[in-house]
């Protein structure tokens, strides 16, 4: 359980910024809410008038939260860079993003992820799929984005966590539920570069206080730190945290899938993209951006734990709250408190506004049909205010996890392994049929809930044998177990069932596996083909020097 230990002690010229941070936010949102008149396509997709650069970065920022900042300081301070990997695998998945599942989305002219099943399978997968979503916002995106943060500013900044809830909720409720994707997109670029710039100058007063601890070389650096704790991939039992290379490049990809090509949370910045160029180039714009929190947000981590083990201890989440109480001078203090409540919003905004589509559109317009513009609109707006104020009554439960971070990577293990095998194939595969969807949607989020329970309910006192070695399974692995037998239900309940008309997936899937790749001629660096390339060769680059 985090628990409150330390704070850095604002002063004066720290709460001025963040104050002035709120205020500026707040200001700003309303101000692109209010700038011209409001319909429900510029709510929830912001009009379709998203450049590539705003895409990319609120991808980026939507994904980017206060977890992460406290999180992967915690797991670099325990474990060192092969939480890396859950980094740098993002831009792999982001490639798929922005080369097969984008086009797709941008030319269906789809307002949620659930619509685009339901063209593909039918409206049960999409009924299905919506509740997923407005769950996994509500209980993930929201509501421990909203702890993490509460719990950050109570360690940080002495702010009781229900007043920071408070605080957040309010803010945030007012220019999304005013502003809708427009005024979260904004607001999540500057957040986005707010938190980047945060982290950079953390890191730097990182770097520089070495010297003074005696390590004045890389091999001083790597005799300091923990075994394996500079090392991205690792083998066997001796991996740090279970994260063998096979579990990663196994089960990450999984969750990906779902994250990044299925989640309507992070997807919905794709469906506001003014042109096809800017909605396949957004995402691999993001996949460079993803590079960034190894160097900035675990790498603190580990010089946490070389500058600091003795302070820290075995609390591995007072990492990030050490390094800004013994090395940030004033002022700069305040600008990371600004980073991390930019975090916090970013977050919570993204999943706010996916909310409120879900709900309008998903649910109410499936109801109504002939619902109009107007009441769309309503709907959207009221249902980000309930919604927050369920997450913030459920966020007050988060002090029950013991390691926030790896809880959702769990959550969203057990519920990715369904929804990545009927996107990956219903796109890739013509033959999947709607009956397959379904059943596999069904199917793989009752043994997600199983697994979870087995994990969660872990002091149970319950000693089956089966039960015990489920639960030592890692949750990689157990994303691909799950994902092993929600792709033999899909194949088999296809297979048994009559193929969908040729008309009705035609442009919505793949012409042939590599059609993405292949189809059409280059047109230059700014190709998306050509641009993932780069971030491939990138990647590639980077697995060698830190691998």
């Amino acid at each position: 359980m985090l628990e409150q230990t330390h704070s850095t002690g604002l002063n004066l010229t720290d709460i001025i910024i963040v104050i002035v941070f709120l205020v500026a936010m707040l200001t700003i949102g309303v101000l692109s809410a209010t700038s011209e008149k409001m319909t429900s396509g510029k709510f929830f997709l912001a009009g379709r008038s998203l450049s590539w650069v705003l895409v990319g970065a609120s991808l980026f920022a939507s994904n980017i939260s206060t977890i992460h900042l406290v999180g992967l300081a915690a797991c670099g301070y325990n474990d060192g860079l092969v939480w890396g990997n859950f980094e740098w695998g993002a831009p792999f998945i982001l490639i798929l993003l922005g080369l097969v599942f984008a086009p797709f989305y941008f030319k269906s002219k789809i307002s949620t992820l659930p619509e685009f099943l339901e063209r593909r399978f039918g409206g049960a997968s999409r009924t299905f799929l919506a509740v997923m979503g407005l769950f996994t916002a509500l209980m993930v995106h929201i509501g421990m984005s909203l702890y993490a943060g509460a719990v950050v500013f109570e360690q940080f900044f002495g702010i009781p966590i229900h007043i920071s809830l408070l605080i957040i909720s309010v803010i945030i409720v007012i220019y999304t539920g005013l502003g809708g994707l427009k005024a979260v997109v904004v607001t999540e670029t500057i957040q986005s570069s707010v938190l980047v710039i945060g982290a950079v100058i953390m890191t730097i007063y990182a770097i520089l206080a070495l010297p003074d601890h005696g390590i004045h070389s890389y091999t001083d650096l790597v005799s300091a730190a923990r075994p394996g704790q500079l090392d991205m991939l690792q083998s066997g039992k001796d991996a740090n945290a279970g994260l063998s290379w096979y579990a990663v490049v196994l089960g990450y990809p999984i969750l990906g899938i779902w994250y990044w090509c299925g989640d309507q949370t992070i997807v919905q910045r794709v469906l506001g993209a003014r042109s096809a160029r800017d909605a396949a180039i957004g995402p691999i714009f993001a996949g460079f951006l993803k590079i960034l929190p190894v160097f900035i947000m675990i790498i603190p981590g580990i010089l946490g734990y070389v500058l600091f083990k003795d302070v820290i201890g075995e609390n591995s989440n007072d990492t990030l709250p050490v390094l800004i109480s013994h090395l940030l001078p004033v002022g700069l203090k305040g600008l990371l408190a600004a980073a991390l409540l930019a975090a916090v919003m970013s977050a919570v905004s993204a999943a706010l506004n996916s909310s409120g589509t879900l709900v309008a559109i998903d649910i109410f317009k499936r109801i109504n049909p002939k619902l109009s513009d107007r009441n769309q609109l309503l709907i959207g707006r009221v249902s980000t205010v309930v919604v927050m104020i369920l997450a913030a009554l459920w966020s007050t439960q988060g002090g029950k996890f013991t390691s926030i971070f790896e809880a959702i990577n769990t959550i969203l293990s057990m519920i990715s392994p369904p929804i990545a095998t009927v996107f990956l194939l219903g796109v890739f595969w013509k033959r999947g049929t709607r009956q397959a969807a379904f059943s596999t949607l069904v199917l793989g989020f009752v043994l997600g809930v199983i697994v979870f329970c087995i994990d969660f309910f872990k002091d149970a006192g319950n000693e089956i044998d089966i039960i015990q070695y489920i639960r030592d399974i890692h949750f990689l692995m157990q994303a691909v177990f799950l994902f092993v037998i929600c792709t033999l239900n899909f194949i088999i309940v296809s297979l048994l069932t009559p193929a969908p008309a040729a008309e009705n997936v035609a442009g919505i899937t793949l012409e042939n596996p590599l059609s993405f790749i292949t189809k059409g001629r280059l047109t230059g660096i700014s190709d998306p083909r050509v641009l993932a390339g780069i971030l491939l060769l990138v990647l590639v680059v980077l697995y060698y020097i830190f691998g």
